[in-house]
């Protein structure tokens, strides 16, 4: 089976540390492709190295809601955006996508996160990159941002927002990234349902979102959300890993 996990922090530091270890359980699940997401000055350099490394990462470099994560972290977070923007362009021959990004009302403010979201927007557009985008407490504002962009190569990631929302996106033909904790999450469970197999991924979100309780998350349990997709959507396993694979690629490569 062809596996494929469009969203992790292997950077974080309770991945990094068995870094190989959890790479080497990937790939022996049958994980193909990881795409390590960044989030800001160091996480984005730390990404692609960790992308150099190890032939199954590939790397997203973005800027997450700054104030967000500044409050998330409790470390100050005040970077120069058009600086990392352009580092980000430097290295579009070395990354898969622009992520994560997008905007976070319930850790920070509107209008700061609103702009630096758009300019990321506007790059992903620019240099031709899938965007993977956050929209925690703010689905709305994103969804009607990428609709007035006019780009489609959108990657809704753990998108939680009323089932209209979910249609609406649907509708203009953005993937949404299934987080592996499926498995007990309603409303996850309710995308899946929304949604045609040929515009679903599946993410861990690691070291977050487990689908096991008190466990750390890693792509190795990928697996898990594939085998609640086949239930919900009446597939085999087999069939649901072959789509999200051709949806990858049909995506990023």
């Amino acid at each position: 089976m062809i596996l494929v996990d469009v969203h992790a922090h292997l950077d974080y530091p309770e991945i990094e540390k068995d870094v190989d270890d959890i790479i080497d359980r990937a790939k022996k699940t049958g994980v193909k492709a990881i795409i390590a997401n960044s989030v800001a000055h160091k996480s984005m350099r730390k990404t692609l190295e960790l992308a150099g490394k190890y032939d199954i990462v590939k790397a997203a470099i973005g800027i997450y809601p700054p104030d967000a994560l500044e409050k998330e972290s409790g470390k100050k977070n005040d970077p120069d955006i058009d600086e990392e923007l352009k580092f980000i362009e430097e290295n579009k021959n070395k990354i898969i996508a622009i992520g994560e990004c997008g905007l976070d009302y319930y850790n920070g403010k509107k209008e700061n996160q609103i702009e630096i979201f758009k300019k990321q927007l506007e790059l992903a557009k620019k240099l031709d990159k899938p965007i993977i985008v956050h929209s925690r407490k703010a689905e709305e504002d994103v969804i009607d941002i990428l609709e007035e962009s006019g780009y489609k190569k959108v990657v809704m990631h753990c998108f939680c927002g009323k089932k209209k929302l979910i249609k609406k996106a649907a509708d203009l033909g953005f993937y949404f990234s299934i987080p592996t904790n499926v498995v007990r999450a309603q409303n996850i469970q309710d995308t899946v349902k929304e949604v045609n197999i040929n515009q679903l991924l599946t993410e861990t979100d690691a070291p977050f979102l487990s689908p096991f309780k008190n466990k750390m998350n890693e792509p190795a349990f990928i697996i898990e959300a594939v085998k609640k997709i086949a239930e919900i959507k009446g597939f085999t396993e087999e069939e649901v890993a072959n789509n999200i694979w051709l949806n990858y690629q049909r995506l990023f490569c």
